[in-house]
């Protein structure tokens, strides 16, 4: 009797041993994968592009316009991704948008290894997101998404995606900094998370967590030229351009219906702004826009656009990148000595204000050419003192692309214009006479 209560007291020790180390194991990294894990899926695309092998400039599509019979042969290419369910009832799936861009064919697979079609419902290359939908005839887990505006410098961090193929395969790191600038290729991403935790091509699209299990960014593995170094799209970021995707399919940059310029040491003195600080000179505020709305004036010092300080045209535009058109935006300006807070409600740009926008800072008045499937719209006026008049261009001309946007009549160019007024330069492709020619102009 004795050795058997003996036995049951070790038996009951042992197995408290075990329960203890077993809830030490089960660490909050644990706890916060399983909870998200099943939210999380592999993506997998087919993208198919007919070009010739033979001829320079394969992927030019201005050249594909024009030169059809030069591209006949198919090339199949595949490239996988990963993504996060974010609303399970409607089977949507945020993404990054170079997993899916140009894709001909999306398959998705869930963690419980199902598998569907998957097809786009709006991309924006601007913040590489995208956002697919599949149908499922049950409702999806879906992941909860959290706040990125409070992340904390060092706070431990998790990616979870599906790297080289290999499916659920799960990272650690902290959050090494924040608000990070990512120059790739040719865009400059701003305001991502840097994290040490390993993300590399296959885990783009996927959610990186907080140590509660909860969305705070989406990885992306846009920048592959350092070891050690990771980024994140931050998830408040990724709400706004998910909500105008599903919206209308893409995000246009906000319309505020101002024109600017470098403001010089001269023009500080001139002005009375204190020294060393920046800002850009508003030379112009177009009538009936958001910023006349709000009260912003010719002459005014922007000197910060949602607590980001702006001291240039180009920081300007990259900022006001960031954000849609249906945002209500903190600008904060120096007039007669002091600094004034001014809320922006943004808009989308005028259709109709394309014409207008194009000759005040091109110097190019524009006309359709009026003829019935004619390429290209007619340049009527160049302005002698402007850019385009320096360079050469004159009426006459015919405007082929702009943006690498085929131009066939007015809409075309109105949409182009419309996409790109929050540039600073504009791409064109012009034809004089049998010769076609490609430039670049200050926008």
């Amino acid at each position: 009797m004795k050795y058997t209560y003996a036995i049951a007291v070790a038996l009951t020790l042992f197995l408290a041993c075990s329960n203890v180390e077993a809830s030490q194991r089960r660490s909050p990294v644990v706890i916060a994968v399983e909870k998200v894990s099943p939210a999380v899926v592999n993506i997998s695309t087919v993208v198919q592009e007919r070009i010739s092998p033979f001829f320079p400039f394969g992927r030019d599509d201005f050249f594909k316009d024009f030169f059809p019979e030069f591209f006949s042969r198919e090339y199949r290419r595949t490239s996988l991704g990963s993504g996060a369910i974010m609303d399970g009832k409607n089977g949507y799936i945020v993404t990054n948008y170079h997993v899916v861009a140009g894709a001909s064919e999306i398959k998705v697979i869930t963690s419980d290894q199902k598998e569907y079609r998957g097809r786009s419902l709006g991309s924006d290359p601007r913040s590489d997101l995208a956002v697919i939908r599949i149908d499922a005839k049950e409702k999806l887990p879906e992941a909860k998404l959290g706040d990125s505006d409070d992340l904390m410098i060092g706070e431990t961090v998790i990616a979870i995606g599906n790297p080289f193929g290999l499916t659920h395969t799960v990272t650690t790191g902290v959050v090494s900094a924040l608000d990070r600038s990512v120059r790739a290729e040719d865009r400059v991403y701003m305001h991502f998370i840097q994290t040490d935790a390993s993300i590399n091509p296959g885990n783009s699209g996927g959610p990186l967590l907080n140590i509660d299990g909860d969305v705070i960014g989406i990885n992306t593995a846009i920048y592959q030229k350092a070891q050690g170094i990771g980024f994140a799209i931050p998830i408040n970021k990724a709400k706004r351009i998910v909500r105008e995707l599903l919206r209308s399919g893409e995000v246009r940059p906000p319309w505020i219906g101002l024109d600017f310029q470098e403001l010089t040491e001269d023009l500080k003195v001139h002005l009375g702004v204190p020294e060393g600080k920046g800002g850009i000179l508003v030379s112009d505020v177009y009538r009936d826009s958001p910023a006349e709305r709000a009260g912003i004036k010719k002459g005014d010092v922007i000197v910060s656009l949602q607590g980001f300080p702006v001291d240039s045209p180009d920081a300007y535009h990259q900022t006001l990148g960031e954000y849609t058109s249906s945002e209500r935006l903190a600008f904060r300006v120096f007039r007669k000595g002091k600094e004034i807070d001014l809320p922006v409600e943004a808009s989308s740009f005028p259709l109709e204000l394309a014409p207008e926008l194009f000759y005040r800072r091109l110097g190019i008045k524009v006309a359709d050419r009026g003829g019935k499937g004619q390429a290209g719209i007619m340049v009527e006026e160049v302005k002698t003192d402007s850019e385009a008049g320096r360079i050469g261009l004159k009426a006459g001309d015919v405007i082929l692309q702009i943006n690498n946007q085929a131009m066939t009549g007015m809409d075309e160019f109105k949409e182009a214009i419309s996409r790109s007024h929050h540039m600073t330069s504009l791409s064109m492709v012009v034809k004089r006479g049998a010769y076609a020619y490609s430039l670049t102009l200050p926008f």
